[in-house]
């Protein structure tokens, strides 16, 4: 094994480290959703000089080196771009990250009464097991659109005096059938249903804590029942992030796939200064669903933010958008699974990321024969050590886990298809895809220093 990261670290390392987390644990808190998240990139983006391409379009503004745009697509799909020195068609840095994490989704005809007990109806949402949603403090993130237009924001669960909800679970006592069962089919997916309320409303004969609810609703958000057609409510687990162990060197937080990429990749771009080729940070939706719709990476947002990026620059084309794509570098800036020592069988230990290692390359990802990946080139990889080796970042690569026991995927193939270098390169977690997953502070600090390498000498 490398050199752990923290025995190396000054006391100056320590304090940008500290800051650097003090600053990912809030942006964690209040960016527990792709909207919430996306709301908060382009509020510190635009603290930090960064524009609306869209404002850009419309004045006929020429784009400069030095120039900082971003573009957003529904609210939940963000792009910003640090214009370089270079012409767009010499290619373009990019980092790219997922916004979207694991969560359970409010349907929509969600709310009903059984025994006295009100219930919203959900739809999980990427890849869970579904056991450990159960009995975990829960609280309520999204929108409401009325008819008329109007957004309702919806946040219930994070503040000191609001209540949370949960999903019931069988007690030990009577449990004997359930813990039979293979784990997969423990919790069913239409048992996950979130508990809201068991005060029935005065003078109502039917379904009347049905209509408490309603009643409150009504009364909070001036919403109706059938308001929930046009609602996206996330169900989430409630609480802050949190430094995590005794000596405090790591974070606990829901979320941080992919999140951790997401700041990391966002502080590195808001860092840099005057940069020769144009630097790229991507922030998308979808990722743990196939990247499909329109604010996954599948969609043509981004190929289309770039054609306005070359027109605004007076360099677009349909062959300079092709040049420009095909001669980018790209990193997939996802996370890896840490090696677990408590499940140690499932990684290979060669080829596995260990906390306090640093920053997480992996080559390739996918499932059994590598389905489903973007295999980097050697050449490419060669190029990321060197960069990595220059500006003193500790690093380390990784796969998944052993051949066959399993697989997953991130959005780097897609961008591939331009036939640009891409590379996956990210966050080692233990713990991925539960209600709170963690990650060590050491690796995330090399990480933003990693992302701000790239965006400098790449």
């Amino acid at each position: 094994m490398k050199e752990n990261a923290w025995t190396t670290y000054s006391e100056k390392d320590l304090e940008m480290l500290e800051a650097l987390m003090n600053g990912y644990k809030a942006f964690l808190t209040t960016s527990k959703t792709e909207r919430e998240c996306a709301a908060n990139i382009v509020d510190m983006a635009s603290r930090s000089g960064y524009v609306s391409l869209e404002q850009v379009i419309k004045t006929g503004t020429v784009l400069r080196p030095g120039d900082k745009v971003y573009a957003t697509l529904m609210g939940k799909m963000v792009i910003l771009a640090h214009m370089g020195e270079q012409p767009l068609t010499e290619g373009v840095n990019i980092i790219g990250s997922h916004m979207d994490s694991p969560r359970l989704d409010v349907k929509q005809n969600p709310l009903y009464e059984e025994s006295g007990l009100a219930y919203l109806d959900t739809h999980y949402y990427g890849g869970i097991k579904k056991y450990q949603w159960t009995t975990v403090p829960m609280a309520l993130h999204g929108v409401i659109i009325k008819k008329d237009g109007t957004c309702v924001p919806v946040n219930i669960g994070e503040g000191t005096d609001d209540p949370v909800f949960c999903i019931s679970d069988l007690l030990v006592h009577l449990a004997n059938a359930q813990t039979n069962k293979k784990a997969v089919d423990f919790i069913e997916g239409e048992k996950l249903d979130v508990l809201i309320g068991s005060r029935p409303l005065a003078g109502e004969k039917k379904n009347a804590v049905k209509a408490n609810i309603l009643k409150l609703l009504k009364e909070k958000y001036d919403v109706e029942e059938d308001d929930f057609i046009s609602a996206e409510i996330e169900v989430v687990p409630a609480g802050a992030a949190r430094d995590f162990g005794l000596d405090r060197s790591m974070i606990l937080s829901y979320g941080q796939d992919d999140k951790v990429c997401v700041y990391t990749s966002l502080m590195a771009l808001l860092a840099q200064e005057k940069i020769s080729r144009t630097s790229i940070a991507l922030f998308v939706d979808k990722e743990e669903t196939g990247s499909l719709g329109a604010t996954g990476m599948q969609s043509r947002f981004f190929e289309n933010t770039m054609a306005e990026l070359l027109n605004a620059c007076g360099q677009y084309s349909e062959l300079a958008l092709r040049r420009t794509l095909s001669s980018s570098f790209m990193l997939s800036a996802d996370v890896c699974a840490a090696y677990d020592p408590l499940y140690g069988d499932a990684f290979e230990k060669k080829n596995i990321a260990y906390f306090g290692q640093g920053v997480a390359f992996n080559k390739y990802t996918g499932a059994r024969g590598k389905s489903g990946t973007n295999d980097a080139n050697a050449e490419y990889v060669a190029k990321l050590r060197r960069i990595m080796d220059d500006n003193n970042v500790a690093f380390q690569t990784a796969e998944l886990g052993k051949v066959d026991a399993g697989g997953g995927g991130t959005i780097a193939y897609i961008l591939a298809l331009y036939g640009m270098n891409v590379m996956d390169c990210g966050v080692p977690v233990m713990s991925m895809h539960a209600p709170w997953e963690i990650c060590s502070k050491s690796d995330i600090y090399e990480t933003e220093k990693a992302y701000e390498a790239f965006y400098k000498d790449c």
